[in-house]
């Protein structure tokens, strides 16, 4: 059976929950597709999540891994198109840690290129009524970096893997002035994410042959 794994992450600077994992929950409430789906909750610190998800990949051998997490002031869930090798922080993770001009992997490549299909993914959603389109950067902080990590773990094997970036919940942008998006709309958002990329990944077995 081919196996999905959908990640989200903790709440972090203070804040009560984290849109990305509440969505990631109702994905798996919701699930009835073929493929099994393991869902996981991700700490917002840049060792803990790397190390985790490499932890993951290891256990449930995924044919698909998809990182979800929480872009602060972005209207739209955005399929990220590339991560690069560098950590560089805003304010600390949740164990403290704020780097400056740091590699995500001390001599790794530049940037790795996400092996979903963004577009494809982007537009299905916005079909589906839903504010959606690729991100051309995942930023410097743990979200880049689990996106990276996860590139470097699964390169040269046969797992599909990305990230994707999405909007806060209203309760999280209260009296913010922020966009933000219901969980239901993210949580539908990323069910459409799941099945694009499994059809890219698993195409028809039977075509239709004139």
């Amino acid at each position: 059976m081919t196996t999905v794994l959908l990640t989200g992450f903790e709440p972090f600077a203070g804040a009560a929950s984290n849109s990305s994992w509440d969505a990631v929950e109702l994905v798996a409430e919701g699930w009835t597709g073929d493929a099994e789906l393991v869902i996981e909750l991700l700490p917002v610190t840049f060792a803990g999540a790397s190390a985790a998800m490499r932890q993951l990949i290891e256990r449930h051998s995924p044919d698909l891994v998809i990182g979800v997490g929480l872009a602060d002031g972005r209207d739209a869930v955005t399929p990220e198109r590339v991560a690069i090798n560098v950590e560089d922080a805003r304010i600390p993770d949740n164990d403290g840690d704020q780097p400056v001009d740091r590699a995500v992997v001390f001599s790794g490549q530049t940037a790795y290129f996400s092996g979903l299909p963004v577009k494809a993914i982007a537009a299905r959603i916005a079909e589906a009524g839903i504010p959606s389109r690729v991100s051309d950067s995942a930023g410097t902080y743990v979200c880049n970096s689990l996106m990276y990590s996860t590139m470097a773990a699964v390169v040269g094997t046969d797992v599909m893997a990305g990230f994707i970036h999405v909007p806060c919940s209203p309760e999280l942008a209260a009296g913010t002035g922020k966009p933000s998006m219901p969980v239901e709309d993210i949580a539908r958002a990323l069910a459409i994410a799941v099945e694009v990329s499994l059809e890219a990944l698993i195409p028809d077995p039977d075509p239709l042959v004139e």
